[in-house]
């Protein structure tokens, strides 16, 4: 019996940030922001961790998906601050 971390398309989730994305798709979808900035952090650590030393600059472009929800993000802060 797979356990719920298996339990994903496997296609779909291959890499742990895939699966990061997934929640904080869910995350803004409830527009909770809280979580969704916390999301947003790991998944900012599981694409960048094993690149490069201290001087490392990320060079590679994120996926639509992925620069998608962090838009999203930041337009579900906005509202919020703006009391809307």
């Amino acid at each position: 019996m797979p356990t719920e971390a298996e339990d994903f398309d496997e296609d779909r989730f291959i890499r742990l940030s895939d699966r990061i994305l997934f929640a904080l798709e869910m995350a803004l979808v409830q527009e909770d922001i809280e979580l969704a900035t916390a999301l947003a952090k790991a998944l900012e650590l599981a694409m960048t961790r094993n690149t490069g030393g201290g001087e490392f600059i990320e060079r590679r472009d994120y996926p639509a998906a992925m620069e998608a929800a962090l838009n999203k993000l930041k337009e579900i802060r906005k509202k919020q601050e703006s009391g809307g």
